[in-house]
Formats: C-alpha cells, structure tokens, sequence
C-alpha cells in the first residue's frame, strides 16, 4: 500500500496569505483534509498528514517528518496571493526523481481539464521553484496554489462549497491517477479489518500510545468502547476492507515491539466474526429534531460523491413530519449504500437508501417509484423501530416491511444492532460515526461563513 503525504500550508501563528478576514492556512487544511477524506474512503492509501489542526509546524519540521516515512509521494496545498489569479502547481527546480515531473503532470492537467468547465479557472501553468518542501523532501513531491487569496473573484469561489468540494475531489483523483491507486473493494460479507494497537482502561495511556505511532508516522487515534459496563479506549491506527493490508501493518507494528491485532466488523451487508462492543457511554435517540439542515448533508456527501443525489430536503421534511432524525437517517443511508455509489447489491434505480428487504444474497430488497418515496420508506422503517404510537396519517404507508417489525424495540441508534442489520454488531456505532463527519464538516463551513459576516460587519462600522 502506498504512503502519501498531504500538507496543509502555514498554521497556528502563521497564517499565510491575508486578506479581508480570509486567511490562506484555513483555506489549506480545509482543502487538504476533504483530499484525505476523499482518498482513503476510495482507495487502498496510507495518508498521513504533516497537520490535521490549526497549529505551528516549521518548514524543516514537515520535511524532517516526511522523511522519517518512506512516504511514496509530498502534496504541499497552498492558496496563492501577490495580485494575480488562477491555479499553478510546482516541482523543484533541480534533480528530482523522475516521476515527479509526470506526477505533475498528471495532477495539474487532470485538475485544469475539469474544473474549467464548470468555474472561471485560469491555468497559470506547472512551475518549478526552490521551496523548502520541495527541495528537501527525499520522495516526489508537488506544491500546488490553488487561486489568489487577495483576487475578490478568486476568493469569492474559495468560499464557496461547492467549487472546495470539487476542488478536492479534482485533486484527490489527479492524486489517485498519477500513483495508480487501487480502488477500494467491496470485502466478502461486507468485512472491515482495523487494525488495533492498544486498548486500555486508563484514557492516558492510550494517549500515550497513539503518541508513539505518530511519532512513528502511524496515523492514529482514539475509541471509546464500553464492554459489560467498563470503558475502554482503543487505539486504532488503520481500517481496511483488504484483509491482506490490515495484516501487513499488524505484522509492521509488533515487529516494532507494539502489540497490535485486527478487529473485524461487519458494515451490514454480512456476517461478521468480531464480539458486539456494548452502546457507547452517550447514545442518541431516534426520535428527536435534526440538527443539520438539507445542504449541509448534500454538500457533505458530494465531497465523496459528486454525482449522489440531492435528497437532503427529503430527509429533512420527512423526518419532522414523523419525529425522527433525518439527518442521522441520511448518514445511515450513506452507510448503506457507500455514499450512494451503491457499491452493494441494491442498485440505484431501485431508490432504496436503506437496504429494505435485502435480506440475503440473491435478494434485491425493495423498490420505490422515485427517491422522494425511497426516502420516506425509509424514515417509516425507523418509526416502526422508535416508536409504538400509530403513523402519522399526512403520508401514505410505503414501507413494505413496516409491519414485519417490532414495534418500539430500538429507542436508540446502537439498538438497530442485530435488527436493522445482522449480525450488524456495530452498526448503529458507524452511523453515528459517519454523522459525526458531517456535524465537523458543517462547522468547518460555517467557521469560514462566520468570519466572511464579520468581514461585512468591519465595512459597516
């Protein structure tokens, strides 16, 4: 499995770029974390991440960091500034490997041929310089500026979602091209394998370990998991749908004399061998008020998916009129159907976002006429689940299996375990997983919005 690197510009105390309130190092981590997001939930890669915060790393500190990796390739994101406009991307300007001029090559044309045809880009073309990054970094490397920070038309794209989702997503498959990434493959049974690095009762000492790995350029982190009522914290430095790959970095961290194993669980389209962790300390209900409004599902769910469907308003209507959470319900249905790329067995002609009726190999499950009636199948089949009272009566009954449930028998999201899918031992747990991606997502955007409102705010005064 290839190892890439990805570079958010400045941070911290350095902001970069200035200009009207708008500050290039937000603009970088923005971009460079949905280009992460993008690229491990679609391809077998290893990202790791010189910062995934707003903080202070010097120059020599990234490029000390990448070559303690043996990383295959560098992406520096900057935003660019000095009164022009436009996108460029760089290489050093002397010997470099030779596959760095094709990767940028590939990168920067990809990213130009597309995104012309939908935004004002203009291509400023592929530069060489002697940046810091660039020349004393060890693996092929490539910083790229992605338009002018202080060009009002240039910054006024910048703030929009849309053009930073299709931005990212440009540059992640320009990425995945030039390193032939492999795909991610459905597993057998629907399988994922993360690899485990420690599990302690005591929060520090998994801190401490998930510490180590990143000092090791392992990208880790922390779950909370409560097992016959004592809590837990894993440390989880990696997630696979290749069994193979999760093996080979198992078997890498116990050479290093860090005990490590592989959890498997099921994503609810087969068995899976792994124990049924209990809820987690805090639960959410079913029934309740979303959070989130429509656009912000849809311009999350488009960062993976550019093509998904638009049903962000289905959700959100549906799920008032019956009391339930919509916009959980729409990163169920993202779990279910891979972001609506319907990597599984239901098709997308068959509108059916939540699996209903697919209850075994060779079995389609339902179909509904349009995804306006797929979705509200879909919050009937959680109101069979979270409630016993009768259904509201402003909508016809469209889910062919809501009779077939128990009534009342999961209050909370964790309790669809082993009933919405079985064994399904986690299934609730990666739903809440997936909209806790699109409540950070919905911040991040609405940080950026804040800051362009007391910009006009300074103007009045």
């Amino acid at each position: 499995m290839k190892t890439i690197i990805i570079d958010p510009g400045h941070g911290g105390s350095d902001p970069g770029a200035a200009y009207k309130g708008n500050e290039e190092k937000t603009f970088n981590l923005l971009t460079a974390l949905k280009v992460r997001e993008y690229l491990i939930d679609k391809y077998e890669v290893r990202i790791l991440m010189t910062r995934s915060e707003n903080k202070t790393m010097p120059l020599t500190e990234r490029s000390n960091f990448a070559n303690s990796t043996n990383a295959d390739f560098y992406l520096s994101i900057h935003h660019n500034a000095g009164g022009g406009t436009g996108f460029e991307s760089y290489t050093f300007n002397g010997s470099v490997p030779a596959a760095t001029l094709t990767y940028q090559t590939v990168i920067h044309n990809g990213f130009i041929n597309e995104i012309k045809k939908k935004y004002p880009v203009i291509d400023r073309g592929k530069k060489r310089a002697d940046f810091h990054v660039l020349r004393e970094t060890k693996m092929p490397s490539l910083l790229v500026e992605i338009l002018f920070i202080d060009n009002d038309k240039d910054v006024s794209l910048l703030n929009n979602t849309g053009f930073r989702n299709d931005t990212a997503m440009l540059i992640a498959e320009g990425v995945a091209k030039a390193l032939s990434l492999p795909e991610k493959k459905e597993s057998p049974g629907g399988q994922l394998y993360k690899v485990i690095a420690g599990s302690f009762t005591d929060r520090k000492n998994a801190e401490d370990r998930a510490a180590l790995l990143k000092q090791k350029s392992y990208d880790a982190f922390i779950t909370t998991v409560v097992i016959s009522g004592k809590t837990y914290y894993r440390v989880q430095a990696g997630a696979f749908t290749d069994k193979a790959n999760a093996e080979k970095l198992a078997a890498e961290l116990n050479r290093k004399k860090i005990e490590a194993f592989i959890l498997t669980e099921g994503t609810g389209n087969g068995p899976s061998p792994s124990p049924s962790p209990a809820p987690p300390e805090k639960d959410v209900t079913i029934l309740g008020e979303s959070l989130l409004k429509p656009h912000q599902l849809n311009e999350f769910v488009k960062i993976i998916n550019p093509g998904a469907p638009l049903l962000g308003d289905y959700y959100i209507k549906y799920g008032k009129d019956y009391g339930i959470r919509g916009d959980i319900a729409f990163g169920q249905a993202i779990h279910e159907t891979n972001y609506f790329r319907f990597t599984g067995q239901v098709k997308p002609e068959q509108n059916n976002f939540a699996g209903l009726g697919t209850t075994g190999p060779g079995v389609d499950g339902a179909s509904f006429k349009s995804p306006e009636e797929g979705v509200l199948a879909h919050i009937q089949h959680l109101y069979a689940y979270a409630s016993k009272e009768k259904l509201p009566p402003s909508h016809p009954l469209v889910d062919p299996r809501f009779s077939l449930v128990s009534r009342g028998s999961a209050d909370y999201w964790t309790k669809l375990n082993g009933k919405w899918a079985v064994p399904g031992t986690t299934y609730g747990q990666s739903i809440l997983s997936v909209y806790s991606r699109n409540l950070d997502h919905a911040l991040a955007e609405m940080e950026i919005q804040k800051k362009n409102i007391q910009e006009r705010l300074d103007l009045l005064k």
